[in-house]
């Protein structure tokens, strides 16, 4: 076996234990069908204005019982990469943006980034995440899909030291180390899953 396939084993094992969902792809295009296949699947995320028991106007009732249309988050790809998972979500019917997070903290369906690297020992992708619309995004999704080449799977974080004092020697640095959907248990010691941040991460292992 190949150290470059022992290490997306181990990777698939680590991440399996703390719930995230990996898969293997072989294109971007493969990527984006599967992105497109979980946002299908799911239902749309909804709005929940306050207010909504008391007695209203009909334009503002409307709006507590609309349904938002799904939205795929992706801030921070090349051109090309948007303009392709653009088209794809545009054939079906699915909103599509890289900018103006602030405008949809009620929620966006998927929010799909790509990992400077990833630590195979612990299950973990690492972002670099200056960018505060790629924050966002990453925050407020209920799915987060994050593509992993293989080529940037490292074994331990020490393996990661290079990449990030390269990332963050530019101020202000901001690098993400994402392990698992969002969970805590701080509150009577009762694991809630989503709290602060996505429901589910889906890890999709590209072949380069």
């Amino acid at each position: 076996m190949s150290d470059k396939a022992r290490l997306a084993d181990l990777l698939t094992e680590k991440a399996g234990l703390v719930s995230a969902i990996v898969s293997r792809v072989k294109t971007m295009e493969e990527a984006y069908a599967y992105t497109l296949d979980v946002c299908d699947k799911k239902e749309a995320c909804q709005l929940l204005p306050s207010g909504c028991e008391s007695d209203l106007s009909s334009d503002a009732g409307a709006l507590c019982d609309a349904k938002l249309g799904k939205i795929i988050a992706a801030p921070g790809l090349p051109a090309e990469s948007a303009k392709a998972l653009g088209d794809a979500c545009a054939a079906k019917g699915v909103t599509f943006i890289t900018s103006g997070m602030r405008k949809h903290l009620a929620g966006v369906d998927i929010g799909f980034t790509m990992a400077q690297a990833a630590i195979a020992e612990t299950g973990t992708c690492v972002i670099d995440s200056r960018s505060e619309e790629l924050r966002l995004a990453t925050m407020i999704c209920e799915v987060h899909v994050c593509v992993v080449p293989l080529s940037v799977i490292r074994e331990t974080s020490f393996e990661v030291e290079g990449l990030l004092r390269e990332l963050c020697k530019d101020a202000p640095g901001y690098v993400a180390f994402v392990t698992g959907a969002s969970r805590t248990a701080d509150i009577e010691r009762v694991l809630a899953i989503g709290v602060h941040g996505p429901l589910e991460l889906h890890i999709l292992l590209l072949e380069d």
